[in-house]
């Protein structure tokens, strides 16, 4: 299995913080079930105050081929335009299983 974990943080001038978080939980968990490979896709908006970062994406794949066609899909594409539109700063870690 290959993990696909994200951290977000939100740009400074967004607005209604909590709103945009609400919204990119809603668009990237709708691709659960619709994308083939993907086993499962998590967003957690809900950090401590002791978090330096205000989203993450928890995400497994079958393999690093499902990850590679989950990335360039048309669904993820739109749903990740509105992510970049939100953000200033993005980490990324994939790894296969052990």
């Amino acid at each position: 299995m290959t993990h696909h974990i994200i951290l977000w943080k939100l740009r400074a001038d967004v607005a209604d913080k909590d709103a945009a978080k609400t919204r990119v939980k809603e668009k990237l968990e709708a691709l659960n079930g619709r994308i083939p490979g993907l086993v499962s896709l998590k967003v957690q908006i809900g950090g401590l105050e002791s978090s330096s970062a205000d989203m993450m994406l928890d995400s497994l794949f079958e393999d690093p081929a499902s990850l590679a066609a989950y990335q360039i899909d048309p669904r993820h594409l739109e749903a990740a335009g509105y992510v970049r539109s939100v953000i200033e700063s993005r980490l990324c870690l994939d790894f296969e299983d052990a």
